[in-house]
């Protein structure tokens, strides 16, 4: 099996890698902390353009009809530009929309003129075809119409208004907007059974990707650090301890791509233990972005501790991203109880 990206896929990855850094999202994230809205209407209708949310969307919803694979790629750029904005809701969204009949939905989403934010059950609750109560963390949903909720037998979306009064919270990571509501009986714009679609499936995979794409960022910084940064007139990447710690996050980075990917071809060719591998692959890449981040402050020193320097703005997309549709102790758990792999 070739896991090894396509001509197109490396064009890909360079126009959605330009276009990202074109917009200068670290930037913008320090310059923005404290807006209640992060993402630029402007820019993010250049980015719908570009397809970033309708890759692997069916041609005759305005997509690409692209697979998998090609979405793990550019999720796994986005991560790497600290790319802000509800990317994953929005393209998973747009799948429901469509598949559920709100073609309307799923055509302004694709062109950028609606976003979907996250909305995560925190706790005790309900998601279903009926509808939806309980706590919920709302991710990113400043300037939504609507919000996407993942379960595994299901996704949703739910208009915003449905959540009720909504509390603004601080965000461990300053490009990521939080919120939280409570919900004693709110209704669905629509419903999409796992049988139909897998978004909970998908969700895993393309969440995955992001923190491996993370995962590889923190290790090309470090890797750039340590040659340029001098310590005695020597740079630091000639002592064992930095280039140890280094390489460590290197076979971690490329543990989780390698397993993300086997997971998307798993899920495409609908293997026996296609469960097993997405488990897997969001517990090893879970795991990478988090150790190389840590790592990675430990690297930069001093200068690694402090808010002006970028190492730690990796690490804290990673704890947000971590716990996205299950918590890192539920998923070890289920891969735990799962049969070996095929």
């Amino acid at each position: 099996m070739d896991l090894l990206p396509s001509e197109d896929q490396r064009d890909l990855v360079a126009a959605a890698g330009d276009f990202i850094s074109s917009r200068r999202p670290i930037d913008e994230i320090r310059s923005h902390r404290g807006d209640a809205q992060l993402v630029d209407p402007g820019g993010w209708r250049e980015g719908a353009e570009l397809g970033l949310l309708t890759l692997g969307l069916d041609e005759e919803y305005g997509g690409s009809g692209q697979s998998i694979d090609d979405e793990v790629i550019l999720f796994m750029e986005l991560a790497k530009h600290l790319a802000v904005g509800p990317f994953l809701a929005s393209t998973l969204g747009a799948r429901v929309a469509a598949a559920t009949g709100h073609q309307e939905l799923a055509g302004r989403i694709g062109e950028g003129s609606a976003m979907i934010g996250l909305a995560e059950l925190r706790g005790e609750g309900e998601i279903g075809a009926d509808g939806f109560k309980g706590s919920f963390d709302l991710l990113d949903c400043a300037g939504c119409s609507h919000a996407l909720l993942v379960t595994r037998e299901g996704a949703a979306l739910a208009e915003l208004a449905e959540f009720g009064d909504i509390t603004e919270s601080e965000s461990v990571d300053p490009g990521t907007r939080l919120s939280g509501a409570t919900v004693s009986s709110g209704r669905v714009s629509a419903w999409l059974p796992a049988e139909s679609d897998w978004i909970w499936g998908r969700a895993q995979i393309l969440d995955s990707a992001y923190l491996a794409g993370l995962a590889d960022a923190i290790t090309e910084l470090c890797t750039e650090h340590a040659k340029t940064r001098e310590q005695f007139g020597r740079p630091i990447g000639v002592h064992q301890a930095v280039k140890h710690a280094i390489v460590d996050m290197a076979v971690r980075a490329e543990s989780a791509s390698s397993q993300t990917f086997f997971a998307a071809a798993a899920f495409k060719a609908g293997r026996p233990d296609t469960e097993f591998q997405i488990l897997a692959a969001k517990t090893v890449a879970a795991e990478a972005a988090i150790s190389n981040g840590g790592a990675s402050i430990q690297v930069h020193g001093g200068m690694g501790y402090t808010y002006e320097h970028d190492a730690h703005l990796y690490l804290k997309r990673a704890i947000v991203y971590k716990q996205l549709f299950a918590s890192a102790s539920d998923v070890l758990a289920d891969l735990l109880d799962l049969e070996a792999a095929q």
